[in-house]
C-alpha cells in the first residue's frame, strides 16, 4: 500500500498539496459564483474557523497540549512545532525571531499570489497567509499588531511580501 511506502516528510507533503488545492478550488469556486469582494470576505471567515481548529489540534498532540503559550520563547517553539506540521515543501517563506517580542516573514514566490495571478485578481486579493497566522496568534491569546499593515496582497502594494508581527506577552 502506498501509505506504507511514504515516509513522514512525503506523506505530510501529500496532504499539505491536497488540503491546499482544496483552499485553491473553493476560493475559485467561491470567487467564480460570488465575486471576489466576497470570495475574500468568505476566506478570511473559513481561516479564521480553520485556524482555530489547527492550534487547538497542534496544542493537543505537542509538549504544549495544557500548557498557555505567555512568552517570547514559548512562542518560538510553538510557531517552529507549528510549521513543521502545516509548511510543505513548496511554500517558499522563511521565518525568524529576531528577538525584542517580533516574528519577522519574508516570502519568497507566494504560493497564494501566484494561484490568484492565474485567476487574474491578484490586485483585488486579500491576504490569508498572513492572515492565518494572526488568527493562531488571537487563538492563542497573543496581542499582537502586523508590521506592514495588510489588507490585499503586499507584492502587488510593496514588491515583496515580508514584515514583522509584535507580539505582546
Amino acid at each position: 500500500m502506498l501509505i506504507d511506502k511514504l515516509n513522514k516528510e512525503e506523506l505530510k507533503n501529500l496532504l499539505v498539496k491536497n488540503w491546499m488545492s482544496h483552499d485553491g478550488a473553493w476560493f475559485l469556486n467561491s470567487y467564480l459564483r460570488l465575486g471576489i469582494k466576497k470570495a475574500n470576505k468568505i476566506n478570511k471567515g473559513a481561516i479564521r474557523t480553520l485556524a482555530s481548529l489547527e492550534i487547538k489540534r497542534i496544542k493537543l498532540l505537542s509538549e504544549f497540549k495544557n500548557k498557555d503559550i505567555s512568552s517570547y520563547e514559548e512562542l518560538k517553539d510553538f510557531i517552529n512545532t507549528t510549521y513543521s506540521v502545516l509548511k510543505g515543501d513548496f511554500m517558499d517563506f522563511t521565518i525568524s525571531f529576531p528577538g525584542e517580542n517580533r516574528f519577522h516573514w519574508d516570502m519568497g514566490k507566494c504560493f497564494a499570489y501566484e494561484g490568484m495571478k492565474r485567476l487574474g485578481v491578484e490586485e483585488e486579493y486579500e491576504c490569508g497567509v498572513i492572515y492565518r497566522v494572526s488568527c493562531w496568534l488571537k487563538e492563542l491569546g497573543i496581542k499582537h499588531k502586523i508590521e506592514p499593515r495588510i489588507k490585499n496582497c503586499l507584492l502587488n502594494s510593496h514588491k515583496q511580501c515580508s514584515g514583522d508581527i509584535i507580539l505582546e506577552f
